[in-house]
């Protein structure tokens, strides 16, 4: 279908149902709470930015592995996948930073509102997931360097009712094998919940059938709790620990030119202390949390076997410690909202032996976030700034002195949210977003293995963005779809620029970035009330997407991508889904083939899964939660060969059995 005429059907959705509708002005309808937006919990319909959620059953009835699988698998940004637990999410033309400090990126990964320390998002497990909270554009004011493109909130689950445990067993293509175990509920003022998983696969075969070497995994583990203690109504104090751990994780290089033997190992954890508050009346809630982890990552290269040249059989490391704090309260009023706070992270980055250096970040912040409702909360309006100051270190191994230098960034951002009708809300908002500087672009000083000489920039300066948004959302009788307008001004773009064998970074140029964002599901019972039905459409079309200092489209940025399904769902235990995505062409660098890179255009491709369970209760008034649920997933459901990044080929066509028991 041409691309202009699917957005006029989009749009037509989208508008007849409410625009048809009875004229007196009501509430919109979306009561499904959500937190990320403002840090608080809220009902939808007060949100005045586009936000999406990825609820527990999408969830469960997905065949993804990890966070990186799913949201491909549900187009929320075009991905870039590697063969050996590597993967990076972009939106709207900025993408979150795969090895090292999560602030390097332009896509902000969470953990229930904090940092999670990485932005790979193959080392975060879907298994004790409660929901995902995704914000498309800048989210700055409540979170500080690297919201740009987005925020991803992964929110951990919490144990309510009756306990129960669970176990699971997969086994699959390519030796795929899988063992999981779960409890979750309440006893008293005690809650608890918690998974944990190990898992294998081997070497898999690409759609063509070509055998990809080095591409499986050993002994991955993954795994997380969520306890609490409600020791007064309303106030709860609570630990979450998360864990990713790969023994071993092929790192194939090309399929090309395929490497046999290099591999990471690869460890990401954290723990968090929470205190959640309230007064009896709830005009008042607070939350304070303190959290500290680990991310790992180390590489090997047994023998010379690669044939780019560069290695030497050392295995080079980067390892990244954070800690930090939050602390927030809130007033709620018949009419307005006041929610301030402060958050402080602390970075500490290690890499050896290339360039081996000791670098940090210390950054203390403090925000404001203001929500006035006015006609009986039909009209919503937000405001909010924040202070971010950033203190960097950066130190050589070889040497006893240390650089240090400071910036400071203040945000802002505005929104309004008309909820015309009960069943439709206008939307706009306008937001700003940075990334500061990482050390080593500040203050590097180092000899690359290819024998590049960089030096650091202390005269860098944040990249930053404003963005403007416009939307509509519709929620009416299992209708559920929004249609999002943005444009993004992104300025002071850093970049490495090379002169001989001499390279240093540069603030040049930036970028404009505009387009449409659309969502629409409709949930019918075609076959009665025991059967539902519900097909779904999430589209994206980029319609500017330019370097504003050469015109030229932006590197690895596809200009539309969509995922379209069905989900089928009785009352009996049966639940199955089809989905579709399709990830459009993008212009690359072609690493591959030539050096220094040409520039190619990388055709799109589309992937289906396909996922269907049956779940039996063991006694028959499945009262007790006791069952037995038999499962069947297939990814590349036609064997399609493609490949997310250049060169590096995703598996054909794969089966995984799974089996169940719930006592």
């Amino acid at each position: 279908m041409n691309k202009k005429v699917f957005l006029i059907v989009m749009a037509g959705l989208l508008c007849s149902k409410g625009l048809l509708a009875e004229e007196q002005p009501r509430s919109f309808t979306g009561e499904e709470m959500v937190v990320t937006s403002s840090r608080v919990e809220e009902p939808k319909k007060t949100v005045t930015s586009n936000i999406t959620i990825i609820s527990s059953e999408e969830i469960k009835q997905s065949s993804a592995q990890d966070l990186g699988e799913l949201l491909a698998e549900k187009s929320i940004g075009h991905i870039q996948k590697y063969p050996g637990a590597s993967t990076t999410v972009g939106i709207r033309g900025f993408r979150s930073e795969a090895h090292g400090i999560d602030l390097r990126g332009k896509v902000l990964i969470l953990l229930n509102g904090r940092r999670i320390g990485t932005g790979n998002l193959a080392k975060i497990f879907t298994g004790n997931i409660e929901r995902i909270e995704i914000i498309r554009g800048p989210a700055a004011v409540q979170y500080g360097s690297a919201a740009i493109g987005g925020i991803v909130n992964v929110i951990t689950a919490k144990g309510n009712g009756t306990p129960t445990l669970f176990i699971e067993q997969k086994a699959g293509s390519y030796g795929f094998a899988k063992t999981t175990a779960g409890t979750s509920g309440s006893t008293g003022k005690f809650d608890f919940s918690g998974v944990v998983s190990q898992s294998k696969m081997g070497d898999y075969k690409t759609g063509n059938g070509k055998k990809y070497i080095n591409t499986g995994y050993d002994d991955e583990k993954t795994g997380g709790f969520n306890i609490g203690y409600e020791f007064l109504p309303g106030n709860r104090i609570g630990v979450v620990y998360n864990h990713f751990e790969v023994g071993k994780a092929g790192s194939p290089s090309y399929l090309s030119q395929n490497d046999f033997d290099d591999y990471t190992v690869q460890k990401n954890h954290s723990l968090d202390f929470i205190y959640d508050g309230s007064t009896a009346d709830k005009h008042f809630t607070w939350m304070t949390r303190y959290f500290t982890g680990q991310d790992k990552y180390t590489f090997f290269n047994p023998t010379v076997s690669n044939p780019d040249g560069y290695d030497d059989g050392i295995p080079y490391s980067k390892n990244v410690d954070h800690k930090g704090a939050q602390a927030q309260v809130t007033y709620n009023h018949d009419f307005f909202r006041v929610t301030t706070g402060v958050d402080w992270v602390k970075y500490e980055e290690i890499s050896t032996p290339y360039a081996p250096f000791k670098s940090g970040y210390d950054n203390p912040a403090g925000f404001l976030l203001l929500k006035g409702f006015l006609m009986d909360e039909r009209l919503v309006l937000s405001a909010g700034c924040r202070f971010d100051s950033y203190n960097l270190m950066y130190q050589r191994f070889a040497s006893s002195e240390q650089q240090k230098q400071g910036s400071d960034s203040i945000t802002k951002q505005f929104g309004v949210a008309w909820n015309l009708h009960d069943s439709i809300k206008l939307r706009a908002s306008y937001g700003e977003g940075f990334r500061m500087p990482a050390t080593d672009e500040l203050a590097a000083n180092f000899i690359s293995p290819w024998g590049t000489h960089y030096v650091g920039n202390a005269a860098l300066k944040p990249e930053t963005s404003k963005t403007y948004e416009a939307g509509i959302d519709l929620a009416s009788k299992g209708l559920t779809s929004s249609l999002t307008w943005f444009t993004t001004d992104f300025t002071d773009k850093i970049q490495a620029t090379s002169i001989g064998g001499n390279a240093t970074w540069h603030n040049l140029g930036g970028a404009t970035i505009s387009g449409l964002e659309a969502e629409f599901s409709k949930t019918l019972q075609p076959f009665g009330a025991e059967w539902s039905v519900t097909p779904y459409v999430n589209y994206t079309y980029l319609t500017t997407y330019r370097d504003d200092s050469t015109n030229a489209l932006l590197l690895y940025t596809p200009q539309w991508n969509a995922t379209a399904g069905l989900r089928l769902h009785d009352q009996r235990g049966f639940n199955g889904v089809f989905n579709v995505a399709y990830t459009g062409a993008t212009m690359i660098e072609d690493y591959e083939n030539s050096y220094p890179a040409e520039l190619v255009n990388k055709g799109g491709f589309a992937v289906a899964n396909m996922t269907v369970s049956k779940k039996f209760a063991l006694d028959e008034s499945q009262k007790n939660g006791k069952a037995l649920t038999i499962s069947c997933e297939v990814d590349n459901v036609f064997d399609r060969d493609y490949q997310y990044a250049k060169g590096y080929p995703m598996p054909g066509r794969t089966v995984t059995i799974g089996i169940r028991g719930d006592i």
